[in-house]
């Protein structure tokens, strides 16, 4: 699915499989970074799909992770092998990531096991960016839903378009939630003023007024 000439939805729903988060394309001027890769028992089908935008596999530099989570993650390690990336996520959640936990990544909630997953790039501050070709994605650290959630934020077609997966959550203690920090951070991704918010599971939303009230939903104090 397109969103601009440059960015692509790749997987989820009925891209791919049900159970997969959605996995979003970003292809500037040859060089591509992939954000999420799903559960994994369609990582064939996400990777198909990159290849009918016509980018080859071999210009993905970037497996771009937005949180740990097993519906995100889950095909982390068939990318990395089909098509030899680097996968980037924050530290607070590649901890879980590379020892295979399964309660913190959710794959319980699948019925499933995540197998260890190595991080090659763990992003540790507030905000990082990422060189994609002579183009740049800037990576925000949206702790709440998971410890250390990611949102990316990149221009294309003079749009700002966010990334930023589970902005709906949800929290639970089993995932290591923290409310507090969910609040702030949705306050945050309001801030960023996108054009285009890329969700994980709720589809895309065109325009600064739809993507600011998307966000705000889930605000507690959303006056």
């Amino acid at each position: 699915m397109k969103i601009t000439d440059e960015i692509f939805q790749v997987g989820g729903g009925p891209l791919t499989a049900p159970s997969d988060g959605a996995c979003y394309l970003i292809h500037f001027d040859g060089h591509a970074a992939l954000i999420d890769a799903g559960c994994g028992s369609s990582a064939a089908k996400v990777l198909d799909n990159v290849r009918g935008c016509g980018v080859p596999l071999n210009r993905i530099e970037y497996l771009l992770i937005t949180h740990c989570h097993y519906d995100h993650t889950g095909g982390v390690n068939a990318v990395r092998e089909a098509v030899g990336c680097q996968v980037v996520a924050h530290e607070l959640d590649a901890v879980y990531m590379e020892e295979g936990n399964d309660a913190v990544t959710a794959a319980t909630w699948y019925g499933a096991t995540i197998a260890p997953t190595p991080v090659d790039r763990k992003l540790t501050g507030e905000r990082e960016t990422l060189p994609l070709g002579d183009r740049t994605v800037e990576a925000v650290h949206i702790p709440g839903h998971s410890p250390g959630s990611v949102a990316y934020l990149a221009e294309s077609e003079g749009k700002r378009v966010l990334f930023g997966q589970d902005v709906h959550g949800p929290l639970d203690p089993s995932l290591l939630s923290d409310r507090t920090a969910y609040q702030k951070s949705l306050k945050r991704l309001i801030e960023l003023e996108a054009d285009i918010l890329c969700e994980g599971h709720y589809g895309v939303f065109r325009g600064k007024a739809a993507v600011a009230r998307f966000i705000r939903s889930f605000m507690e104090d959303n006056d």
